[in-house]
């Protein structure tokens, strides 16, 4: 199994992901609202607000429109599929109130850096589909052995290390399962989604991976836009 998205490591390191708090208020309320509307995942979008410190009204009026208890706007998902420079893969996962203002906003960045729309499968069948969950290795109960068998018995697939955070990797539908099981451990998890994680990585030359993350980033930072995976390596 691969190893933890490579754009998330670039992406906390650098600091560009939600780098402004009401654009991440927005982001994270969106999920919630389609969340409670489809029926699904909505206990691991509220835990993520809350690790944000979203306050709670936020959070309850994000539970009530999509449960259709408040009107206003409709918020829709949405996947786009692009090539990046060197011909990396892209997916673009949306949370919107206007599609076609996501689509437009989306062609007009891929367009200026480099990049371009791509039909829906010639990208996505690239990665699979996995659950993640994230803690730091710092100020847990256990550690070593000890904290390899906890993570083993939990029913995990596989997990990582990178720097101080450990990523543990579970098969999509045992996500919330894999997580109780740790907690219940008395584990301190930063961070629980699911993913896609590229099958391979796309090998860079040094001087192409700025204009890559540079697009990757200008993607990120478009308010409709939720969560960006690429195969390429950074």
């Amino acid at each position: 199994m691969s190893g933890h998205s490579k754009w998330s490591t670039i992406k906390r390191k650098k600091g560009v992901a939600d780098a402004k708090r009401a654009n991440q208020f927005t982001k994270l309320a969106r999920a919630i609202t389609v969340a409670a509307k489809e029926g699904k995942n909505l206990d691991l979008a509220i835990e993520q607000a809350k690790k944000a410190n979203m306050p709670k009204d936020n959070i309850d009026r994000a539970i009530k429109r999509g449960q259709g208890e408040l009107g206003g706007i409709e918020i829709e998902s949405a996947c786009y599929e692009a090539y990046g420079p060197n011909n990396i893969g892209i997916i673009i996962n949306v949370l919107t109130d206007n599609k076609n203002r996501a689509l437009a906003e989306i062609k007009a960045v891929l367009n200026k850096l480099n990049g371009k729309l791509a039909s829906a499968g010639t990208v996505s069948y690239l990665f699979d589909e996995r659950g993640m969950i994230e803690l730091k290795q710092e100020g847990q109960t256990v550690s070593g052995e000890d904290l390899e068998m906890i993570i083993i018995e939990s029913g995990a697939k596989d997990y990582s290390v990178e720097d101080d955070i450990i990523y543990v990797y579970t098969d999509p539908k045992k996500l919330s399962e894999v997580q109780k099981a740790l907690e219940f451990k008395s584990l301190k998890i930063d961070n629980a989604k699911l993913e896609m994680s590229p099958k391979n990585y796309v090998k860079l030359d040094e001087n192409k991976k700025e204009a890559v993350i540079k697009l990757l980033t200008a993607l990120e930072e478009l308010d409709d836009v939720s969560e960006i995976y690429t195969n390429a390596d950074l």
